[in-house]
């Protein structure tokens, strides 16, 4: 199931997303020190490209370093990456199949926003 999901996912919504994250991964690269949020980018594109079957926890063992990256990440690239997985959540919601991708664009928000100190894993 979660194949077909991701099939779905990719042609609908996926690859826009992706492509997204991948622009401003690049964008943050540009700068030795955006060095670390373009990687963080270019993870959680990963992730954005094919998300059923895996999920995003916290790592324990990230300090302060990455409470204040994720601040400037949130001013820098954050919000605009928020705002289009509210609107592609919001869109694929219009359709009853596009429900369960619509949901899985909401629970991607907290992810977009503070992606250092989380790591992408497969789900049980």
């Amino acid at each position: 199931m979660k194949t077909i999901l991701n099939i779905i996912w990719l042609v609908l919504s996926g690859f826009w997303l992706f492509l997204a994250y991948l622009l401003a991964g690049l964008i943050l690269c540009i700068t030795v020190i955006g060095i670390p949020f373009g990687l963080a980018s270019f993870r959680i594109g990963r992730y954005a490209l094919w998300p059923f079957g895996y999920e995003a926890v916290e790592r324990r063992d990230a300090g302060a370093p990455s409470c204040v990256g994720n601040v400037l990440w949130l001013l820098l690239a954050g919000w605009w990456l928020a705002l289009g997985h509210i609107f592609t959540g919001i869109a694929l919601c219009v359709t009853i199949i596009g429900i369960p991708l619509g949901i899985a664009n909401f629970k991607m928000i907290p992810v977009s926003l503070m992606p250092l100190g989380r790591e992408i894993v497969p789900t049980r």
